[in-house]
């Protein structure tokens, strides 16, 4: 098959063709050189989408609860991107597309799209691949997005960052992890999800995370919503989508969304430098010299690695601080 020029896959892309945004998001994984260009490209057409953040333990059922509201947001007419965030395979560096076979009723309605995509190692299962890939949903037109991640118990920053309102999920079963949790995914929920909540000690895990909640501090005023819901029954969704348009409606009015969607930008320019930097630094023949040395020199332990980044820093700056 002929490869596709930018100006033709933009093309394509603009009048809405699914296989054109399938390419896209390729050549953003792949960190194809024409990527950025089309990034750029594209930008002036996001800032519609409403995006979404999803994130729990393991075995929370994140990837049904995700197709459940997908399937409620559809209800209202509203177009549905779907990233998930699958661990990276540590054999191709790709994902391992679980939460996509298990999101297969969805894939015969064009109004959802679909992506699973490797974390690549980043804190909290988001690479900046993943932003890029909501931006690329954003200009094709999508109302929501829903970014899944593998949510592994750390410190879900990322997700934060990259959503508008953060839904933790969490099952009855969690019950004694709340107090790890309180430092982390408790600190970022905008909305709880009690999920299979049919099974005992849901009324108690409800409870349980109410209680955290009231303890917990914010800079704004919004008291996140706990909902009970039973993704293989399809019950509660309704009742949780209604508390994500909540949050929003108080984002909106407290003119809150517009400070998130700066401090998006903000952190996506400072991602966007740091990959530059480092990309180039380590291009640097006499940091890349030291870096050997040093190296060696701290497996025999005589030397430590803090030692070592200021030299090599030290290096950098003595052939004149320059990122060529």
């Amino acid at each position: 098959m002929k490869a596709l020029t930018t100006d033709e896959l933009l093309t394509q892309f603009l009048a809405g063709d699914v296989r054109a945004c399938g390419r896209m998001i390729s050549l953003i994984e792949n960190e194809d050189a024409t990527a950025r260009e089309l990034l750029h490209r594209l930008y002036p057409r996001t800032g519609k989408a409403y995006r979404i953040g999803v994130t729990g333990p393991p075995g929370a059922g994140k990837s049904t609860l995700v197709g459940k509201l997908a399937k409620e947001c559809r209800k209202q007419n509203l177009t549905v991107g779907i990233v998930a965030v699958d661990p990276t395979s540590p054999f191709t560096g790709g994902a391992i597309l679980g939460d996509r076979v298990r999101m297969t009723a969805l894939f015969l309605d064009p109004g959802v799209f679909i992506r699973s995509m490797g974390s690549r190692g980043s804190l909290g299962g988001l690479a900046l691949q993943t932003r890029e890939v909501c931006d690329v949903l954003d200009a094709f037109g999508r109302d929501v997005i829903l970014i899944e991640t593998i949510g592994v118990g750390q410190v879900e920053l990322d997700i934060a960052r990259a959503a508008f309102t953060t839904v933790v999920v969490l099952v009855p079963e969690s019950g004694d992890a709340i107090q790890a949790m309180k430092a982390g995914l408790m600190e970022i929920g905008d909305v709880f999800a009690i999920n299979k909540s049919d099974r005992e000690g849901a009324d108690r895990m409800t409870l349980a995370v109410e209680a955290v909640l009231e303890m917990r501090s914010r800079t704004d005023e919004w008291n996140p919503k706990v909902v009970k819901t039973v993704a293989t029954g399809g019950t509660g969704f309704a009742e949780l989508l209604e508390s994500i348009w909540q949050h929003r409606r108080f984002l909106s009015e407290s003119r809150a969304l517009e400070r998130s969607r700066a401090e998006y930008v903000r952190h996506e320019v400072t991602e966007l430098l740091d990959q530059r930097i480092a990309e180039r630094f380590w291009k640097i023949d006499a940091v890349r010299k030291e870096f050997a040395d040093w190296t060696e020199r701290i497996l025999r332990h005589e030397e430590t690695p803090y030692e070592a980044a200021e030299q090599i820093w030290q290096a950098w700056l003595n052939q004149g601080g320059r990122i060529e």
